[in-house]
């Protein structure tokens, strides 16, 4: 057995708590990396090409190019938002997995479907980053030019009047169904796999009304081969100035639209949360970004965690009251 001296030993100690001290001092050094230190993934729970995907690689770039690391767009389409969204909630909740959250995924569904496998307790929101309303449109050839004489028409043959949407439980197909309740009217909707299939049967003629997002039909209201009728957003639209909105026609408080947000995980610490809230605003408020949302209908908004929480709360109250109504239910 080597012996040590007790002059060696005290020549060690010195040594010993010197490297005790720098393993110490690096341990919370790496575990307190500045964030993002790696490729940051955000979840769009719809397929490419679509409003949510358009807003996820706008979102996408702009934190990129403030936070100097990649943010991947990951599309994870199906059940109106659902596998994308329960997919962000049962990762882990270190920033590096983010949801582009909606109207559909993180508000109807808690109403829509009886058994959903997770919950809005399930999710941090970071920011409210846009919103857009639904729009009631028509083929050119149906008589109503006007939602006054809209009503009075589909109020005088209940359910004669097919009203596409862009399936059965989105904000379109429920925005109308609102709209029912409100004006005390029926018509019969007709829900379609997707706005495409829905807007080249208003084309067509084969189904008269439509009710879409602002941004999609857009294009069709300008050429003059969509008639709009009405926007369905508290206030008038932009892109759609000479159209009067449900809420001053007589229905005040009316609002039916489609929002775009960013959350992450449940549990994900707050200086990340706030890191991510701050950027994104910044990122809205960039004058390009503005301008391109805006010229597609959008009402550009980059919110506080603490008021996209509380938006979020107000639209899962409302649209769960929407879809109990309408008594659409998805097993």
């Amino acid at each position: 057995m080597t012996m040590i001296c007790p002059a060696q030993a005290r020549r060690c100690v010195p040594l010993i708590c010197v490297a005790l001290a720098a393993a110490t001092l690096a341990l919370p050094a790496a575990a307190q990396q500045p964030y993002p230190a790696k490729p940051v993934n955000i979840v769009v729970p719809f397929p490419a090409g679509g409003s949510s995907d358009a807003m996820g690689r706008i979102l996408a770039a702009e934190l990129q190019a403030q936070l100097g690391q990649s943010f991947v767009v990951e599309n994870k389409g199906g059940a109106n938002g659902g596998i994308g969204s329960v997919a962000v909630a049962r990762a882990v909740p270190d920033g590096y997995t983010l949801l582009i959250s909606g109207v559909g995924s993180n508000a109807i569904n808690y109403g829509l479907y009886n058994k959903l496998p997770y919950a809005d307790k399930d999710f941090a929101h970071i920011s409210l980053l846009a919103t857009g309303p639904n729009v009631l449109v028509v083929n050119p050839e149906f008589p109503a030019r006007t939602i006054q004489e809209f009503l009075k028409l589909v109020k005088a043959a209940p359910g004669k009047y097919q009203a596409a949407n862009s399936g059965n439980g989105s904000s379109n197909h429920l925005g109308m169904q609102m709209l029912e309740s409100a004006a005390g009217f029926k018509i019969t909707p007709v829900p379609y796999k997707g706005g495409a299939a829905a807007i080249s049967d208003t084309l067509a003629g084969h189904v008269p009304i439509l009710t879409l997002n602002q941004d999609v039909l857009l294009p069709y209201v300008k050429s003059g081969k969509l008639r709009p009728i009405a926007v369905f957003s508290a206030e008038r639209n932009p892109s759609y100035p000479n159209v009067p909105t449900i809420a001053e026609s007589g229905f005040p408080g009316f609002s039916a639209v489609s929002w775009f947000g960013l959350a992450a995980p449940a549990g994900t610490p707050k200086a990340i949360i706030d890191r991510l809230a701050a950027a994104s605003e910044k990122a809205m408020a960039n004058p390009k970004v503005k301008e391109k949302l805006e010229a597609a209908g959008f009402v550009v908004v980059g919110s506080s965690p603490a008021k996209a929480n509380e938006f979020v709360k107000a639209e899962i109250e409302k649209w769960g009251k929407t879809v109990r109504e309408s008594g659409a239910m998805v097993e």
